[in-house]
């Protein structure tokens, strides 16, 4: 007990490969004053449960949809097993089946699994989503198609709009998975949000580049009718129902959300994606004048074909870094990751 006592958090120093960053602290002081409460149970409290609203509202605001249902969930993962969720419910067929780019989150993986969902991988090209291959796996029994705003392995945006088309034709429910690009999309030049396509729902993440405290993820929804398939009666509570996977919930994950995107949102959220492209564009820079092939970064995430052996020097250097399936080294600009961080870490790698 004495240990665990005394030990401390893992600081971001040499943390280039998370998705996780330091919140804001403002979302650190929001997390603790909130901790003890349960937005799962809104009829008691409803001090959280109208700071959840809020946060839909703003999540809504950065996604381009005026009107948003939703919910303040676990992470990425939850918000993306909902959506597969919502579109099975919705879905006329025993053998449902969701299409998507084989660069989606591994998260649906999951989904299917526990949902009894046949997961369709299309192949990419340049890692983004190939419309056609999608198109090719569509059939009655496909009640779901997904694109990824801001891809978790290499930073790409699929194209959002036409896989809205795609799924509008086949009467299926699109879902955008935008848990980390999010944050980074309303300040980049792409079409991904409720504004610029029919999509139905929508995953975005407060505790990725939103500042937030983890846990604190966000399904989004066009309209509450769309949520009406999650309901699940709970007897016992002040509350009637719940739409959320999880029961209790903490929240710390809500009030944290709401206090980072009143700190940051849009100025703060601007200049942070800002100073992120710049430090990706100038690893990129670096690694490709050191004869790497480099991708990226389209949004703040760079990947490059360093050899395995560097890659695991770096590691016992204290570089917390990571590969993508295909072994290259990959770099995300989170922001703790400063330029002298980077400039630190391109000189550690020249080491070798």
């Amino acid at each position: 007990m004495q240990q665990g006592q005394g030990a401390e958090p893992q600081d971001f120093e040499r943390v280039l490969t998370s998705m996780c960053t330091e919140p804001h602290p403002q979302a650190r002081a929001a997390a603790e004053r909130f901790l003890a409460t349960n937005p799962g149970d809104p009829g008691t409290y409803q001090t959280v449960a109208e700071l959840e609203e809020k946060a839909v509202e703003m999540l809504g605001t950065i996604a381009g949809l005026s009107e948003p249902a939703g919910y303040v969930t676990s992470g990425g993962t939850e918000s993306n097993i909902q959506a597969v969720r919502v579109a099975r419910n919705r879905g006329d067929t025993n053998r449902p089946n969701i299409v998507a780019p084989k660069s989606a989150h591994f998260s649906f993986r999951k989904a299917a699994e526990l949902l009894g969902v046949e997961l369709r991988s299309a192949p990419t090209v340049d890692h983004r989503a190939d419309l056609a291959a999608m198109k090719e796996l569509v059939d009655e029994d496909t009640v779901g198609l997904v694109g990824v705003a801001g891809s978790t392995e290499y930073g790409v945006v699929d194209p959002i709009p036409e896989i809205a088309e795609l799924a509008e034709d086949a009467g299926a429910i699109c879902h955008v998975d935008a848990a980390w690009g999010g944050f980074y999309l309303p300040f980049a030049d792409y079409d991904w949000n409720f504004d610029d396509a029919a999509i139905d729902t929508l995953t975005i993440d407060p505790h990725k580049a939103g500042r937030a405290a983890v846990p604190a993820g966000g399904l989004l929804a066009r309209s509450e009718e769309l949520l009406a398939d999650l309901t699940i009666d709970t007897p016992y509570l002040e509350s009637a129902a719940q739409i959320s996977l999880t029961g209790t919930r903490s929240g710390a994950g809500v009030a944290s959300a709401v206090a980072a995107m009143d700190a940051l949102w849009p100025s703060g959220y601007s200049e942070q994606y800002d100073r992120a492209m710049e430090n990706a564009e100038w690893l990129a820079a670096q690694l490709d004048s050191r004869g790497h092939d480099v991708f990226g970064p389209e949004l703040p995430l760079v990947t490059a074909d360093l050899s395995v052996p560097m890659t695991d020097e770096l590691r016992e250097r204290g570089w917390r870094v990571s590969k993508t399936g295909a072994g290259e080294l990959r770099i995300v600009c989170m922001p703790h990751v400063t330029r002298s961080m980077l400039r630190s870490f391109v000189a550690d790698l020249d080491w070798y």
